[in-house]
């Protein structure tokens, strides 16, 4: 396939990508983290204080808040969540999106933009590495995959930080590997620069340093294990000095100035109480006290809030977080969460690609494995580096993410997705390069257009709901929920939509219990009533309808695990009850008579 023809194909699945993202946003509410995330990106670019939101590092919010700059806004300053309290963007949020006279729906038209646009730049990139890598077909595999990714569909558009994630890991990973094949100064610095980029989008991705660390030993492994060992160890000692190098460059040029501005303006003092109340129950008390006497040091006083955020992931990883799995209401993670959720929101034609993927993989091992295995392993990295560097990546962050506690979405591995995408179409590819007899290669040709046919189609299908996507296996959207709840199915998107229902049908009063980040009171206005899940059953007044969060409403249904000792089962009482009508994937109404 020509270059010409190449781009132009990979132009149209950004395109029709861009267009999906784009007009599937335009209904939903503000989700759960927006709720956070946009009030405190504002807050940074117009105060120059991060007191709200440190657990996040500040550059996705910064993106999503730079349209929000031309707006007419007013910024809650005299409020006590902003004033008094520490770190209350659970207060802050509503009262800068709903309670200041701004108009939330048009702050979060703004705010997404920028989240789309990083979408597509991510898509783009990773059609041009992987063409570069593999080239032209393999590349538009991978764009396809991507393009019509319900999990990337349904996060791309959210000003959040996995998207962004994701671009941080393939964008750090191309340059390190750039770097490792030509350590030349220019490489050195574009790594730095990357790198440090990379680490202002998400915390998680301090998994780079052990990540590259590994990578870069084997590389120099290679390089020089056939010239002695005072050679490898010299060469161990070059890489180490450049990684310093990078890291420092990193640190310098990008984190430390880009939190400088953001604390500008954060008295110190405030920044001081602040911490020592955030990291109050924090084990480790030596890096509590780090954090405080650097605050001291102006020149080191942004990396402290850089280290308290890290702290604060650290804290929270450990410590869970209360959500429903399969029946089951825990603040405990389950080792097997990830691997699950997984398998029942990822489309089943990507399923059945990885599968051929691995067989084709699995098949090339002609040779008894226990003949030469050393050898081969290593000749095989040699050649593949770039692809053995992938799947160390796999290996590390799904290592990591099956081993905490914080169980709250798919979302949370995204970053990983990138380089399965390229990993399956490579085996692909290559499979359907090999087989050389025309009615053989017709039909496997034949098979594999029915299977991305297949991805698409299910893709599609799911808009303008990605968020609530989950394959054949879980029996669709519809019966999703079912598994798993929270950001994988129902993370507040759908309230405006329950307001265009209820002034459609003319409903004079609805109860609402309602998860997410929007705020039914300002949506529902003197239609609204609250409910809470927790009050008991007799207590609703009947002949009224009742609107209920699926994620509150699983949550009320499952079973308390082990040592959990919240009250669950409260909304038991609803199955006694049909919904009246869903609206959009993720609000059942009831008619309680």
């Amino acid at each position: 396939m020509s270059n010409r023809l190449t781009y132009i194909i990979a132009g149209v699945l950004l395109l029709v990508m861009l267009i999906t993202a784009f007009t599937s946003s335009l209904g939903d509410s503000t989700t759960m983290d927006e709720l956070s995330h946009i009030p405190a990106g504002f807050s940074y670019l117009s105060q120059k204080d991060f007191r709200i939101n440190p657990e996040h590092p500040p550059l996705v919010k910064d993106l999503a808040a730079l349209p929000l700059l031309r707006l007419d806004l007013n910024f809650p300053k005299d409020h006590p969540s902003w004033q008094e309290n520490v770190n209350d963007q659970w207060w802050f949020g509503p009262e800068f999106l709903y309670r200041s006279g701004n108009d939330a729906d048009q702050i979060l038209f703004w705010a997404r933009i920028p989240m789309i646009l990083l979408l597509i730049f991510l898509g783009w990139f990773l059609f041009l590495w992987t063409k570069k890598l593999a080239g032209n077909i393999t590349a538009l595999l991978v764009l396809i995959l991507f393009s019509f990714s319900p999990t990337f569909l349904a996060h791309g558009r959210l000003v959040t930080t996995d998207v962004a994630a994701a671009l941080g890991v393939v964008l750090s990973t191309y340059f390190w590997l750039k770097f490792l094949e030509k350590p030349s100064k220019k490489n050195i610095i574009l790594a730095g620069l990357i790198l440090g980029i990379s680490m202002l989008f998400k915390f998680s991705l301090i998994l780079l340093v052990p990540f590259f660390a590994i990578i870069t030993i084997v590389k120099v492994f290679l390089k020089f294990k056939s010239q002695g060992v005072k050679k490898l160890f010299r060469g161990i000692l070059k890489y180490a000095i450049f990684a310093v190098i990078i890291g420092m460059i990193g640190i310098i040029f990008i984190i430390w100035p880009v939190y400088q501005f953001h604390v500008l303006d954060y008295p110190i003092e405030r920044q001081t109480s602040d911490t020592e109340s955030i990291l109050s129950s924090f084990s480790l008390v030596p890096l509590k006290d780090l954090c405080i006497w650097m605050i001291q040091k102006p020149i080191l006083r942004p990396l402290t809030h850089y280290l308290l955020g890290l702290l604060m992931v650290f804290q929270r990883t450990a410590g869970g977080n209360t959500t429903y799995f399969m029946g089951i209401v825990s603040n405990v993670g389950w080792w097997y969460y990830f691997p699950i959720v997984y398998f029942l929101k990822v489309p089943l034609a990507l399923h059945i690609l990885s599968l051929i993927a691995l067989f084709w993989a699995v098949s090339l091992i002609k040779k008894p494995f226990w003949q030469k295995p050393w050898f081969r392993i290593t000749e095989w990295v040699k050649n593949h580096f770039s692809e053995f560097s992938m799947m160390v990546f796999l290996v590390i962050y799904w290592t990591t993410s099956i081993a905490g506690n914080l169980n709250i979405g798919l979302r949370h591995v995204l970053p990983t997705f990138p380089f399965i995408y390229i990993l399956v179409s490579l085996g692909i590819f290559n499979l359907l390069k090999k087989i050389k007899k025309i009615p053989l290669k017709k039909m496997a040709n034949s098979f594999i257009s029915v299977l991305l046919g297949f991805y698409i189609v299910s893709s599609l299908l799911a808009w303008p709901h990605y968020l609530s996507y989950f394959n054949e296996i879980a029996g669709g959207s519809e019966e999703g929920y079912k598994y798993v709840v929270d950001s994988n199915y129902d993370w507040g998107q759908d309230l405006k939509r329950l307001k265009n229902w209820v002034e459609k049908n003319n409903i004079e009063e609805i109860y609402v219990d309602y998860f997410g980040g929007g705020n039914a009171e300002y949506y529902l206005k003197e239609k609204y009533r609250s409910w809470n899940g927790n009050n008991k059953p007799q207590n609703f007044p009947k002949g009224n309808y009742l609107a209920v969060s699926v994620t509150l409403l699983q949550g009320g249904r499952g079973n308390a695990a082990p040592g959990f000792d919240q009250p669950t089962g409260f909304y038991l009482w609803l199955n006694n009850y049909e919904p009246e009508t869903k609206i959009g994937s993720s609000i059942f109404v009831y008619y309680i008579e």
